[in-house]
């Protein structure tokens, strides 16, 4: 039971750290010819938006909508996946967690 308590306390350690390293995995998508934009981390947390000016008015609520949407899709396509597979084989993979197992 406690060889069990050991295993789950360095999954849960191991865990955070690759939290913490994701975090520094940092993408920016865009839409609406650049007037929107969206930073979002490794664990994709939205960072931060940036919306022009020209996006705030009443009559593109449609439009601004549909260009936050574009931007975090944008944000969290292709390149940002490659950019989280080479962290996560920098860090090991899940190789890394398969020795945690019963």
């Amino acid at each position: 039971m406690l060889n069990k308590y050991k295993k789950f306390k360095e999954l849960k350690k191991q865990a955070k750290t690759m939290e913490t390293e994701l975090a520094t995995v940092i993408s920016e998508g865009s839409a609406a010819w650049n007037k929107v934009k969206v930073t979002i981390n490794g664990n994709r947390d939205l960072i931060d938006v940036k919306i022009d000016e020209s996006m705030m008015s009443p009559d593109n609520k449609d439009a601004l909508q549909s260009a936050i949407k574009d931007a975090f899709k944008d944000a969290t396509g292709t390149k940002f996946q490659m950019k989280l597979a080479k962290k996560m084989q920098e860090m090991g993979g899940l190789d890394a967690l398969k020795n945690l197992g019963g």
